[in-house]
């Protein structure tokens, strides 16, 4: 990886998660630009098959696929309240853009998710789409206040039937219909800031850090690697382990005394699991592998502190690249919503997409995943 490579890709860019559909985008309102996080996803637009516009949500190009036509279709396939009102609101309002292909968005709002809020002492209309709470400035909410609904449109999809499309991060708004009742936006953000260059001094420091983990790297023993990618147990318990430091949004310092936890941990769960199970048979399988999974996690040590190692120095460039980017970002009002009121937070992290395509994540796990462990969310309510 080399720093170059960040200028360049952030230039232009809009963030999308590919491996699960959602994505971070960015929105203007007035002079600012506001980062969007991972709402529900909307499909809209004609469908090749028949010629007829539908709505929909993540599935639609699957066999069988819940298409929706029209209300009694909504009302036949998502019969959940919540989802139920949200995907008749853009069937009644997606319909008169005039869309010719099948596009995705992000759902931001609904009319009934608007709040007027006062966060430190400010005026602020808020919509909560999933962890963080958005808060646009009252003089430059107009148009959302007087819309229906408010989504950003982020994919293009294309193909003769609906199972064989394919998908372009290229969307193009510029024919579509203007309709009071639909706040719509494209997910494309330009730099123009000239901040997230490295300067001399940050360049040395990420390519020494790079440095050290392509170092590190090629002390991991390859085939105990190898095992534990192939081993799901394994993964889930050393993600486990990591996600309960994330929780108390503790960074892992000392690679040995976590590696030390992560064994401890391990045994703890596999001893209550044997110690759970009644039937005789089934104790004896328990235990059969909790003692395979103790002998991988003890006979390796100095293996998983290696792996940890070289894991710790890339959050380390990933970090700095991130604390770089949020600085291009311009990203204002951007909250989290805690039992004593509202937090300034970061944004989750980027997906930076190409001209040609290709994409890279960078997720600030230490502060995102912990609020999303932690923060109020409207759907736990």
């Amino acid at each position: 990886m080399r720093v170059t490579k960040v200028r360049k890709l952030t230039t232009k860019y809009k963030q999308y998660d590919i491996s699960t559909g959602t994505g971070n985008f960015y929105i203007k309102c007035g002079e600012k630009y506001i980062l969007i996080h991972n709402s529900p996803a909307i499909f809209a637009g004609i469908n090749p098959e028949n010629g007829q516009f539908f709505v929909g949500t993540k599935g639609v190009f699957n066999k069988n696929a819940k298409i929706n036509y029209s209300h009694d279709d909504i009302d036949r396939n998502h019969p959940n309240t919540g989802l139920n009102q949200k995907l008749k609101v853009a069937l009644t309002e997606l319909s008169k853009l005039g869309i010719k292909e099948v596009i995705q968005g992000d759902m931001m709002f609904t009319r009934d998710d608007l709040k007027k809020e006062t966060i430190e002492g400010k005026q602020y209309i808020t919509f909560q789409p999933n962890t963080i709470v958005y808060a646009v400035p009252v003089e430059s909410a107009g148009k959302i206040l007087s819309s229906s609904m408010g989504i950003v449109f982020h994919t293009t999809y294309s193909g003769k039937t609906m199972e064989d499309m394919s998908a372009s991060f290229n969307v193009n708004l510029r024919g579509l219909n203007k309709n009071s009742g639909v706040w719509f936006s494209d997910a494309e953000y330009k730099d123009t800031s000239g901040t997230i260059n490295f300067n001399k001094a940050e360049t040395a420091d990420i390519t020494n850090i790079l440095s050290k983990a392509g170092k590190t790297f090629r002390k991991i023993d390859p085939n105990f690697l190898g095992m534990i990618t192939q081993d799901e147990e394994l993964k889930i318990l050393i993600k486990t382990y990591n996600n309960t430091k994330v929780r108390v949004g503790e960074k892992i310092t000392n690679t040995k005394m976590h590696t030390a936890g992560l064994i401890a941990y391990v045994y703890d769960k596999k001893k209550k699991d044997v110690e759970k199970a009644k039937r005789p048979q089934n104790k004896e399988i328990k235990q059969q592998n909790m003692d395979r999974l103790m002998k991988v996690f003890r006979s390796h040590p100095s293996k998983l502190v290696t792996i940890f190692d070289m894991q710790n120095l890339l959050v380390d460039a990933k970090d700095m690249i991130i604390r770089k980017l949020e600085k291009a970002a311009g990203i204002a009002s951007t909250f989290v919503k805690t039992k004593d009121g509202y937090k300034v937070t970061k944004v989750e992290g980027f997906v930076a997409i190409d001209r040609v395509g290709k994409a890279v994540k960078l997720v600030d796990r230490l502060e995102f995943a912990h609020q999303n462990f932690t923060a109020a969310k409207n759907w736990s309510k």
